[in-house]
Order: C-alpha cells, then structure tokens, then sequence
C-alpha cells in the first residue's frame, strides 16, 4: 500500500483530525476495519455491524500499533490521533475513492453482472496476467466493504486491477463504481439474482449500468450481447461478446470434451483464434470472450490470452470437479440464482453417465421464490436421474420434478444435518452429482461429507 499522511485522510473523508501530539504528517501504510489484524502503521476504521461495534475496539489497537483511528465518537480522553466523522461507512469508501485517485496509469476492470462475477473476473485475471502485473479482487469480496479492501492492496507494481462488484439494492453500484472508476467496465448478464429487492430484469439493468456514467473518458463497455437487456446499452462506447453473429467477438465450433474442458473457435475482427478453457458448460466460453476482448482493449498478444484461457482455474466452490473413489462432484455451492443453477444443470445434463444434483435454496427471490424453485425443479427433471434438495424453498423443487417426470427420483430434506442420514441410499456409484445452492445453505458441508464418504 502506497503510504499517506493523516492530513491528506482526514480531508479525503471530510473528518477533523484531533490529536494532542501536531500529527498531521505522521505516516499510514495499512488500513484495517478489523481490529484483530491491526499492526504497526495501520489506520483503524470502525465499522458498525450487525453483531458488533468497532468502535469498541479502538483502545485496543493502539496497544497493537495503530498510528489513528477513525470513529464517530470522538474521545477527549484518548491521548491518540483521531480522525472524527459522521459515517466511518461513507468515510471508508471516501478513503478508498482517494486512494484510487493516486493511481492514474492504473488499468481498472470492473466486473457485474447477475450471475458469473466471481468465475468472469478469475478469467479475466488468469489472460491479464500473462501479460500484466494484475491485482484481483479475493474471492468474493465485493460489497461495500470489500471494494474499498481490495482498493487498498493497489501498490506501485500493478498494471492492472480487476474489481468486482457486487449489488443487490439500487444506488449500491453508484457508490462501488465511483470508487473504482473502471477504464472497462464488464456486466455479464442480466438475469434473475436480487429480485426481493430490485423487482424486475429492468430494474436490475438499471442498477449495473449505474456503472456506466462513471467509466473513464474513452472507456469501453465490455457487455453480453446475447443478454436481450445488455444489447440495447447504447449510452457509452459498447463491445459485445457472445455466441450470436451480431456480437463484435464470438465463439463458434464448439467441441465439449467431457469434464475435460471445451475447445471453440474465437472469431474477432475477422481473425480466428482456436482456444480450449479447461472447464465446463458454454458460460465459461462466455467468460473466455470477455477475457480476450479487454485484452485486445489493452494490447495484449492473442497468443498469450490464449494461453491465459487454457490456463485458468476457477477458485474453490465455483464448478469445481472432484473426482473420487465412488462419485465425480462438481462443487458449485458458493452461491446460487435461478440462472446460475439453470446454467449449471445444463452443463450436467449434458455429460454422459447417472447424473444427480443437491439443490438447496435461492435466496432473495422475494414474492417470486416459489416459483423460480418450482421452474428449476423441472428443468432438473428434464436433465437429472436423482434430485435431493435441501431447505424449506427447495421443497419445491422436488415437488416440481416429481410432477414433472414422475420416473427422476426426487427427495426433500429440511437441513444439511436430515440430508447427510439419508441421502447416500440416494446415490449410486459413478454418480455425477452437482452441489449447488445459495450461500447461507453452507452446501460446503455437503460436499465435505460426500467426499469423506469416498
């Protein structure tokens, strides 16, 4: 981290500095919200959370090295630098904004989208990195606490960074996006994630591209146009990716070789590029198109994104294929929308051999829960022989498939804890079975579980 003083701080945040000890030029290279990782030259901000408050912490990081700390109750008796402010929240991402702003040769790639961010922006980083010094966000790290984190880790030595950014509320990517002020700007899809609160497709178009306005001056919009909502963006400059002949770079002659991977032809520009993405199901193609468009947008040589396709690794929960001595898993379970899960059955349904899923909840779905998990109960129905699904949502998707194919088995169990007794008589050796289910379900227990069980 690029070191700053605690004048410059305080008037990024618009705080007042009150120290007894004239410490406006001391010096801060890290900034933490967690009090347990607070060293030497650290800046503490205190975050108010659901279950704790950092401010009640600030004592004890000066015993730990602190330089200052933020709070919004300043303290007459602490004979410490502080830095006084009305929302420690707003001042962590004001902080942030600045810290960016000290980084103008800095190539910043911002990932959204409904579903993908995370698989998108490790694909990303895996092309960009065979070219350029990349920073990436850390696994899913891309709230409005997470983006300022990874702002943070921005040093001298990167070329590149590669943000995502996640919402589920509208002026959330507002704020996210005058932090990063991405130079691309990368929105995967627009599907059906965070319905509880943004409504509608239409309101979730409207809450990425609030992205857009603050894309640096001849910045590019690196979109899905095969998206039906993404296609008619026209408010920045635009590039397309995706399957149709319309999209400015496509994928075409495309060769599935089992959970191998798939091998596809990358058109572009009227040049033909032949590729192979160690991964499967046609989404990852689609984050391979995204990849090699920005490093086209940055000068890259085809050769070496083309290697950084072939090269990638996705992180632990994202598709992951587990092979074993009784059943190959995919470990999908980080997270799960009505697409993602679609997308991921296709992809099974696809491969040869007994396939099977654990398919737990989707969360935020709001009035329409019940029927985005009836609609995935029949199109598992269609693809699977077994179906296990956990949690008081996921009954609907057992009843669903039944209805749907009455030869697929189909069971339903309240928890992980009911799932983990039964669930074995379920399955059969040589099984292909995803895990796939939202995040709070911690299907990361069930997949340990079945591996252990092998």
């Amino acid at each position: 981290m690029k070191k700053m003083n605690l004048q410059e701080i305080a008037k990024a945040c618009g705080g007042k500095l009150i120290s007894p000890q004239n410490a406006e030029n001391l010096l801060i290279d890290d900034i933490t919200i967690d009090s347990r990782t607070v060293r030497s030259g650290s800046l503490y901000i205190p975050i108010r959370g659901a279950r704790f408050d950092g401010h009640d912490f600030i004592s004890s990081v000066f015993e730990n090295g602190a330089v200052c700390t933020l709070t919004e109750h300043p303290d007459e008796n602490l004979s410490k630098p502080q830095i006084a402010v009305e929302s420690t929240s707003a001042a962590l991402r004001d902080i942030a904004e600045y810290y960016r702003s000290l980084f103008p040769n800095l190539r910043v790639i911002g990932v959204s989208g409904s579903s993908g961010k995370t698989s998108t922006k490790e694909m990303i980083c895996s092309v960009l990195s065979e070219h350029f010094s990349v920073l990436k966000t850390e696994g899913n790290l891309n709230n409005e606490i997470g983006v300022p984190k990874t702002i943070f880790r921005i040093d001298e030595s990167h070329e590149v960074a590669v943000i995502e950014m996640g919402i589920n509320h509208f002026g959330e990517m507002t704020r996210l996006a005058k932090i990063v002020r991405p130079d691309i700007a990368v929105i995967t899809n627009i599907g059906t994630a965070h319905l509880e609160f943004l409504e509608t497709r239409d309101g979730i178009l409207k809450a990425k591209t609030e992205m857009l306005p603050f894309l640096a001056e001849n910045g590019t919009a690196v979109l899905n146009g095969d998206d039906d909502k993404l296609i008619t963006v026209d408010s920045v400059k635009t590039s397309f990716f995706g399957f149709g002949k319309h999209n400015s770079i496509r994928a075409e002659k495309i060769t599935t070789h089992g959970i191998e991977g798939t091998s596809f032809t990358i058109i572009t520009g009227g040049t033909e590029y032949e590729a192979f993405v160690p991964a499967l199901g046609n989404h990852m193609i689609m984050n391979a198109l995204a990849a090699f468009r920005i490093s086209e947008i940055l000068g890259m040589p085809a050769t070496e994104a083309i290697n950084g396709i072939k090269n990638f690794k996705n992180i632990e929960g994202r598709f992951n294929v587990i092979k074993t001595g009784l059943f190959t898993l995919i470990n999908d379970c980080y997270n799960a929308n009505p697409d993602s899960v679609e997308a991921s059955l296709r992809v099974v349904g696809e491969l040869k051999g007994k396939k099977a899923a654990v398919l737990a909840d989707m969360k935020e779905l709001g009035d329409t829960s019940e029927k985005m998990h009836r609609k995935i109960g029949s199109f598992a129905a269609e693809n699977l022989d077994t179906i296990i699904a956990i949690g008081p949502e996921a009954r609907y998707i057992a009843e669903e498939a039944k209805k749907t194919n009455p030869s697929v088995t189909a069971v339903h169990f309240d928890d992980n804890e009911s799932a983990k007794k039964e669930m074995m008589n379920y399955l059969e050796k040589n099984d292909t079975i995803l895990i796939k289910g939202s995040h709070s379900m911690n299907l990361s227990e069930i997949t340990s579980f079945l591996r252990e069980m092998c």
